[in-house]
């Protein structure tokens, strides 16, 4: 016998309404399928938005702890450059020439290749001259250290310095401090009076120019005046 639709509609009432009953009907205890299914979805987006709050709230605090932290393993040094003394906390790798240019601002000591072949980097140690790209700070504690911001003393240039200028033993310059440093040092070292000893002792500084004629001038003439 077919139903009526009166029928029908009165039955699919009847399972929608024993369907939302199902849903309220407890499972785990004292939560029904729906108020479970709503924690389950809160707890979820709780869980996934907690660690980003947290991250953002934590950004600082860990970029300011890297800051603090940029160079691990840093000791005390004391290094006396030009007559004054300077106390600096230095990572024990570093080179005198990168304390000098990045820790005291002293450029003028030029970094060439970095490997003592240039000679740009020269500097005195105690009076002799050094690569200081090869030489670590911490090796030279207490040292005296001379760069070429403090060759020229009381305003006047030193004579190597005068005598560059006066025979134009330079051309762009990059290479002219470590010249000028290790020209100076080598009018206190034994060697021969010939333009070619003078060559010979200033073959670790190289001028990519091609200055060296005029150089052997300028410190030939500094040599015969002392």
């Amino acid at each position: 016998m077919r139903k009526s639709r009166d029928t029908e509609l009165l039955e699919k009432n009847e399972e929608a309404s024993a369907s939302d009953q199902s849903n309220e009907r407890p499972l785990f205890g004292r939560f029904s399928r729906r108020s479970f299914l709503s924690q389950l979805g809160a707890a979820s987006i709780a869980a996934t938005t907690a660690p980003l709050a947290h991250a953002a709230a934590a950004a600082p605090v860990a970029a300011e702890a890297t800051e603090k932290a940029a160079v691990p393993g840093s000791v005390p040094v004391t290094l006396r450059i030009n007559g004054q003394t300077h106390q600096l906390m230095l990572e024990p790798r570093v080179t005198l020439l990168d304390a000098l240019r990045e820790n005291l601002q002293l450029p003028g000591t030029k970094k060439g290749c970095d490997h003592g072949q240039c000679g740009a980097c020269t500097v005195h140690v105690n009076g002799r001259r050094v690569n200081s790209c090869l030489s670590f700070a911490v090796m030279h504690q207490d040292d005296e250290i001379t760069t070429i911001e403090g060759l020229a003393l009381n305003g006047e240039l030193h004579p190597v310095q005068a005598a560059f200028i006066e025979h134009d033993g330079f051309q762009c310059g990059y290479c002219t401090p470590g010249q000028i440093m290790s020209a100076s040092a080598l009018l206190k070292e034994p060697i021969g009076k010939e333009d070619a000893d003078v060559r010979e002792a200033m073959a670790g500084n190289i001028c990519r120019c091609g200055a060296y004629n005029n150089i052997v001038a300028a410190v030939q003439q500094v040599r015969r005046a002392v």
